[in-house]
């Protein structure tokens, strides 16, 4: 998992082929349950860079991309966005998965 570090470095970042911004942040209780199985899913989906958004250093960018609730998920190919799953909801490996599939 990369870590967006600059608002300027998302553009370049998604742009480049299959991308999942994944946006997160550490008290986030439903994002902690999800976070052990990140691993797996990024090795299951290897053709997707997948790009932690910490919400409360990028409230921007969050508010930009319409996420109000998290963890959230929006896929993008070469910049286009493919699709998001974005709710306040826990989400489950299972459910995260399907998503990507979808967009794949």
């Amino acid at each position: 998992m990369q870590y967006l570090k600059s608002e300027e470095q998302l553009s370049e970042m998604i742009n480049k082929g299959k991308t999942i911004l994944v946006f997160s942040a550490d008290w986030c209780r439903d994002c902690q349950v999800i976070k052990p199985v990140l691993p797996e899913i990024e090795n299951n989906f290897k053709d997707f860079t997948f790009i932690y958004v910490d919400r409360d250093k990028f409230i921007d960018v969050c508010v930009e991309y319409d996420v109000f609730g998290i963890p959230s998920f929006i896929g993008f190919k070469d910049g286009i966005e493919q699709g998001r799953f974005v709710s306040k909801d826990r989400k489950t490996q299972a459910e995260i998965e399907t998503f990507i599939k979808q967009l794949a």
